[in-house]
């Protein structure tokens, strides 16, 4: 009571005074008193650290394992990409793909597409190992074990957590290799896309050629005519000429309208082009007026039934092995093409199998256990401490 009523007739600035004394004193008490009762506090920080030291030393250690690749820098308008309807075989990532620009993006999200985890998962037989029944929940475990990151040096790298070290590592070229293979199987790139499209007007005109050669012989064998000759041959052959050659042109043009628009100057030569053989092939099929000197055409229309009905047949097959021809020398021009401007993916790091644990940092975990365990006791004190001198200040 002395003591307080001395206080309050005190000045304020040396009652603040006073009170930062006692302040100060008061801490002094409490680092007493906390080393008073270190019996105590070395109990609460010592059986949490050691707990943790239990539960650290008996869970499975995680392995990272990385591998890094580099994709192309740039997409120039010979690698740009152009491939919504071939990204629809990744699924749902692929559909996400068609309008990104940056080249690591898109690779990145080829890695995560669901192509790639699935072809992981039974080649590493991955149901068994994230102990899952179902094919979706695999793929979840598999995406949360599974990080692609893009660095600023535009080199992206893999990393796989296993418990496995070197099932870590495998995991993480094998995604390497499913990369390889998605990149070559996708058409990536302008020149590619021109290669497939070649590859199969190949192919269909292939089996056209094949049936025509069918209809030919069946043709020889019901009129008896094998190799007819002279001016209606000669006439055949160039309506035959022409034709290809407006096809071939049609199959350019089809290609060119991919990437380009009615007013590019190309697709105009070629449709200019196209109008003068049809007018050309017009006249030379619906002919019925002998020419004049010089003209070794025949009209149509006075070859005899039987061998007109042959020579249409040796006409189609002339046609198709000529357009066969012209798109041959095109498909080979659009291989070329891709050889040179195909996207090269390059390969930094394969992975190799860590020989250190990426999960639980051991030391790291006991040491704030301890921390924590020795505050919790140190709290424990002054409480209790507080309930015993309620005057006690902090």
């Amino acid at each position: 009571m002395y003591n307080d009523q001395m206080t309050s007739a005190l000045s304020p600035t040396e009652r603040e005074r006073s009170e930062a004394e006692e302040a100060t004193i008061d801490l002094f008490e409490l680092g007493r008193i906390l080393w008073n009762q270190k019996k105590t506090v070395v109990p609460f920080a010592l059986i949490p650290a050691v707990l943790t030291a239990l539960v650290v030393f008996v869970v499975k250690p995680t392995y990272t394992a990385e591998a890094a690749f580099l994709p192309p820098n740039s997409m120039s308008s010979g690698t740009s990409i152009a491939f919504p309807a071939l990204l629809g075989q990744l699924g749902g990532a692929g559909a996400a793909l068609t309008s990104l620009k940056d080249p690591t993006l898109v690779y990145i999200g080829i890695l995560e597409s669901r192509t790639v985890t699935d072809d992981l998962i039974k080649q590493f037989d991955l149901a068994k190992v994230y102990h899952t029944k179902k094919l979706s929940q695999t793929e979840k475990a598999l995406k949360s074990h599974s990080k692609f990151v893009s660095g600023k040096n535009t080199i992206t790298t893999i990393s796989v957590e296993d418990h496995d070290a070197k099932r870590a590592a495998d995991m993480a070229n094998a995604y390497l290799a499913e990369l390889h293979n998605q990149n070559s199987r996708l058409a990536l790139t302008e020149s590619a896309q021109r290669r497939l499209f070649f590859q199969q007007q190949l192919e269909k005109e292939k089996n056209a050629m094949a049936d025509a050669e069918v209809d030919l012989a069946r043709s020889q064998e019901k009129t008896g005519l094998i190799q007819p000759s002279g001016q209606a041959q000669l006439q055949m052959e160039t309506i035959a000429r022409t034709q290809a050659e407006i096809d071939i042109r049609e199959v350019q043009l089809a290609a060119l309208n991919q990437a380009a628009t009615e007013q590019n100057p190309e697709v105009i030569r070629i449709r200019s082009e196209i109008a003068g053989l049809t007018a050309q092939l017009n006249r030379l099929e619906n002919s019925n007026n002998q020419g004049g000197a010089g003209d070794t055409q025949v009209p149509t229309s006075k070859v005899p039934q039987l061998t007109l009905i042959y020579l249409r047949k040796a006409r189609d097959l002339k046609h198709h092995e000529e357009l066969y021809q012209l798109l041959l020398r095109q498909y080979a021009s659009a291989q070329l093409d891709e050889s040179r401007s195909a996207p090269v993916l390059q390969v930094v790091d394969y992975a190799v199998v860590p020989d250190a644990r990426s999960w639980p940092p051991r030391t790291l975990l006991i040491l704030i256990a301890l921390i924590l365990g020795a505050m919790a006791g140190m709290v424990w004190v002054v409480v209790r401490q507080r309930s015993l001198r309620p005057r006690l200040r902090l």
